[in-house]
């Protein structure tokens, strides 16, 4: 982690070992990737290290509670779904949520991890699925992109981009054309609230010919 963000991790000073800071556990319907529509049960980690200028969770930089991984585990099987998302926030940041997605999924539960593809997701236990953001330059965080995890990508993962106009999408889609992500996972972009409206994004994705999933926030 690079130094200048240190001060973002400060709401996991002093974490107990065997923990996770969680700003909120609840259920809902999921709202992006292939399994929208469906209900799920939402755990979402406190911290980030990046700041991208369309982020709409800021209130999971720093708040939230500390809790044994037993409490949280019990805590979503009481919930019921069986679709599982961890989420943020960054929740790679906190080592803690490997082995709480490895208990999910030994519990047979859709395991989804949604990150921003700021952390290596290299010791991600191989059931879960990994929704994987592509940081654009208009997000002010490209900089931050792992490059390596898109070689780790396999057809049970899928990659979402943010697009904030069309210099990111023309940059994205190079990305996806480049690295042939379309052929080994379903790739999603939506639009940066405010910025690029669904309409315009829709005539980009018709125009590059690639078989992107236009998705709304």
């Amino acid at each position: 982690m690079k130094a200048v963000h240190h001060r973002r991790l400060r709401p996991l000073d002093g974490k107990p070992p065997g923990t996770l800071l969680v700003h909120e556990i609840y259920r809902s319907l999921q709202g992006e990737s292939t399994f929208a529509g469906l209900p799920c049960v939402f755990i979402r980690l406190t911290t980030c290290h990046l700041r991208c200028g369309y982020c709409d969770t800021p209130h999971a930089f720093t708040q939230g509670e500390v809790l044994e991984l037993d409490a949280i585990f019990h805590r979503a099987m009481e919930l019921e779904d069986d679709l599982v998302e961890l989420t943020g926030g960054e929740p790679l940041l906190q080592p803690e949520v490997h082995p709480l997605m490895s208990r999910l999924a030994d519990a047979g539960k859709t395991v989804l991890l949604e990150t921003s593809g700021g952390v290596d997701t290299a010791p991600v236990d191989a059931r879960v699925r990994i929704i994987l953001d592509i940081k654009t330059p208009g997000s002010g965080e490209a900089g931050a992109n792992v490059w390596s995890n898109l070689d780790r990508l396999r057809a049970i993962d899928e990659v979402k981009v943010v697009v904030c106009d069309r210099r990111d999408f023309d940059w994205a889609a190079a990305i996806i054309r480049e690295r042939e992500l379309h052929r080994r996972c379903p790739v999603h972009f939506s639009a940066a609230f405010g910025s690029v409206s669904p309409t315009e994004l829709a005539e980009w994705i018709l125009e590059s010919r690639l078989p992107i999933r236009l998705q709304l926030q």
